[in-house]
Parts: C-alpha cells; sequence; structure tokens
C-alpha cells in the first residue's frame, strides 16, 4: 500500500470523524439558547465542551494528513489543481467556523449568549454546505 493512499485514508477518516462532531455541536447550541432551566443549562455546558475538546484533535489530524498527502503529491501537482486551492480557502473557512465554535461556547458557559436558536439552526447548516462543495471539488476536479 502507497504512502499516498494512507495519507488519503487517514486524511478522509479524520475529516469524517471531525465532521460529525461539527454536526452535532451547534444543534448543542440551538437546544441550549432554547432553555432557560439551569440543570438543563448546565448538562448541555458540558456536553458541548466535551464535544468540542473530542473533535478538535480530529481537525487538527485532518489538516496533518491533507498537508501529507498535498506533500506527497509534489509541488507540480499543487501548482497545476486550481480546484484544490479552492478547496483550501473552503478548508479555512471551516477552520475559522471550529474557532468560533470556542467563543460560542465560552458565551454560553459564562451565560452570555445574545443569538437565537434560529441563528444556531443556521449556523448549523454552513458546515453541511461548506462540505458539499469541498467534496465536489475533490471529486470532480473541475478546472477553473
Amino acid at each position: 500500500m502507497s504512502l499516498l493512499l494512507t495519507f488519503k485514508a487517514l486524511h478522509l477518516f479524520f475529516m469524517i470523524a471531525w465532521f460529525a462532531g461539527i454536526f452535532y455541536l451547534p444543534r448543542l447550541f440551538v437546544y441550549h439558547a432554547m432553555t432557560d432551566e439551569k440543570s438543563c443549562s448546565a448538562m448541555l455546558k458540558i456536553m458541548e465542551r466535551r464535544l468540542l475538546y473530542f473533535v478538535t484533535p480530529f481537525a487538527i489530524l485532518t489538516l496533518v494528513f491533507g498537508v501529507l498527502t498535498i506533500v506527497e503529491y509534489g509541488r507540480e501537482w499543487f501548482r497545476y489543481s486550481m480546484w484544490l486551492h479552492y478547496k483550501l480557502v473552503l478548508v479555512i473557512i471551516l477552520y475559522i467556523y471550529h474557532g468560533f465554535c470556542f467563543k460560542l461556547l465560552a458565551d454560553f458557559k459564562h451565560d452570555r449568549n445574545k443569538r437565537s436558536d434560529r441563528f444556531y439552526r443556521y449556523f448549523n447548516e454552513f458546515p453541511v454546505l461548506v462540505l458539499l462543495a469541498i467534496v465536489l471539488l475533490a471529486v470532480l476536479k473541475p478546472s477553473l
């Protein structure tokens, strides 16, 4: 088995694990924004924190194995694969999204949330759309 295929497989595995959390965390934020009950809020704070800290290593490993895949393909491939450049812009946006989740987590932790459950419902859909675009770019590899 080649090193390239190993890197790609690990990149995909960790990406899937990361997204399982990224899809669920905003759903917890929706429930949290909807509750006024202290015990429910306390439970959601624990769940949100554990989930975000659990999936963060997956986000890091997704990046590591993605970079290793690019390195294995080589400089020429990177230079002429314009679809990859667009994909990387979307990936950077996802890492910013992930980082913003830490800010939202802190807002809930300190009972400073000012956003509605409706905001979090839209927030929950954002990574789905970005992931769709990334998958389409990676599979179709359009010449842009």
